[in-house]
């Protein structure tokens, strides 16, 4: 908008130059040639007069003039004559000019071209005796001079008006960003907002049109803020105060798990105690997914192999019941230091390693790969379970959605949506892909530390 504002400023001036200019030069170059046109003209009519006297004295004044004007204005003067007046000025040649002036009386005006004029003004006046024509005088002007000034004339002007093109692209350049300012600081309130950022608001500045859009924003985003504020503190108190209920219910369930002897009793308590489990995963999720997005934490440097060593050892028992051995790969052990919020690599990792104990074969094999580079750091847990075809793949982030496998049987089908979240609030990235030789790949890309070691 900047760049368009300006063109149409640069565009108006030139305009305005153009109208102001180009007729004054015009005008300049015509009355140059009109006043040189008159000049010459005059000086031939004199000679003329000389000539047509025919006395001794005219001749000789009319050779002393003629060659003054010559070596003065390194011009040519031509003169022929029928009467007793011969002067040592060349004869001019035989040409149309020349037939007017002899036979008509009539004098001529040739500028050598249609466009402005040519190298040569040649200018022929008869010489007359009263009634009668005795000869002619030509003088042959050359407009070097004449293509000089005219350069002066028009340059100047040319000149003069890529210099205040110049300084109308610079004004013009300094106002539009004064104008578009506004629109600049909104545009970055929405920027912002679109990032997640609830909080960015807009100065109220600029015209009164500007100001009236800044504060219909800024009190759009003070209610839409207050409102997910809202909804946010209400997941929370409701995970928060289900917590506790939950936990007593599954106490007493298995309290009554334990005091009956009869089989289908049994089954049944143990059913329920499976929901509430389950009940419990849901809440836990909840209250993860509202403190996430409220984002009460910053990112600050965490040694990424500390974490994921230490939440691996705290796995490897759960794994060992099943058979199944947790592999630790790549440059965990250089001690890469990655950008993430406390805590938030502690969940990340139990969700994935929890999704992927459930579904890996007795026997098989967690393989959890740390890839360092320069600016990322990537982690990657591969496990040997199903997979996920690409249609699960696509929503396997949504909440609430549970697949088919056994997390699809007993998770809250909140896992990767947490994992995806408290990912991408760290500025990282969460992938799923086809692991090599089958099950899926969960890869994680986080923000390297400067401090990263790799």
């Amino acid at each position: 908008m900047i760049r368009q504002l300006v063109w149409s400023y640069i565009l108006l001036v030139a305009v305005a130059i153009g109208l102001f200019t180009v007729p004054v030069a015009f005008t300049l170059t015509a009355q140059l040639r009109g006043d040189t046109e008159q000049s010459v003209r005059r000086e031939a009519t004199t000679m003329a007069l000389l000539l047509a006297n025919g006395d001794p004295a005219s001749c000789r004044a009319l050779a002393e003039l003629g060659r003054a004007y010559a070596e003065e204005m390194q011009d040519e003067v031509q003169a022929t004559s029928t009467a007793a007046c011969t002067t040592p000025l060349p004869r001019p040649r035989q040409d149309t000019a020349l037939t007017h002036a002899l036979v008509d009386g009539r004098s001529t005006t040739d500028w050598g071209s249609n466009f402005i004029w040519g190298p040569r003004l040649v200018v022929t006046v008869p010489a007359k005796d009263g009634d009668r024509v005795v000869g002619a005088v030509r003088i042959v002007y050359s407009t070097g001079s004449l293509t000089h000034r005219l350069w002066i004339i028009w340059g100047f002007r040319a000149t003069l008006a890529v210099a205040v093109l110049a300084v109308a692209a610079l004004i013009g350049a300094i106002v539009a960003r004064r104008l578009t300012r506004p629109l600049r600081q909104l545009n970055d309130m929405a920027s912002r907002f679109s990032d997640g950022d609830l909080t960015a608001r807009s100065p109220v500045t600029g015209p009164p049109e500007t100001q009236t859009l800044a504060r219909t924003l800024n009190q759009g985003a003070e209610r839409l803020d207050t409102l997910v504020a809202s909804q946010r503190i209400f997941v929370a108190d409701a995970s928060h105060q289900l917590r506790t209920p939950l936990t007593a219910l599954r106490l007493s369930l298995d309290n009554i798990a334990d005091g009956v002897d009869d089989e289908f009793v049994r089954e049944d308590v143990e059913q329920a105690t499976a929901e509430v489990v389950r009940m419990s995963r849901l809440v836990n999720g909840l209250l993860v997914l509202a403190r996430a997005e409220a984002k009460v934490t910053a990112a600050e440097p965490l040694p990424l192999g500390d974490i994921v060593r230490e939440r691996l050892s705290v796995w490897r028992p759960a794994a060992d019941e099943r058979g199944v051995h947790i592999a630790l790969r790549g440059s965990a052990d250089g001690r890469p230091t990655v950008l993430a919020s406390p805590g938030h690599l502690d969940q990340v990792l139990d969700n994935v390693l929890s999704n992927a104990l459930e579904v890996s074969p007795d026997g098989g094999t967690i393989t959890v790969r740390v890839e360092s580079g320069p600016d990322e750091v990537t982690l990657s847990i591969l496990d040997e379970g199903p997979g996920m075809t690409d249609a699960e793949k696509s929503r396997a982030f949504d909440r609430f959605w549970r697949g088919q496998g056994l997390t699809g049987r007993s998770g809250s089908g909140l896992g990767l949506a947490v994992v995806r979240q408290l990912v991408t609030d760290d500025g990282g990235a969460v992938t799923l892909r086809d692991a090599p030789g089958g099950g899926l790949c969960v890869s994680i890309t986080l923000r390297a530390s400067p401090k990263s070691g790799g």
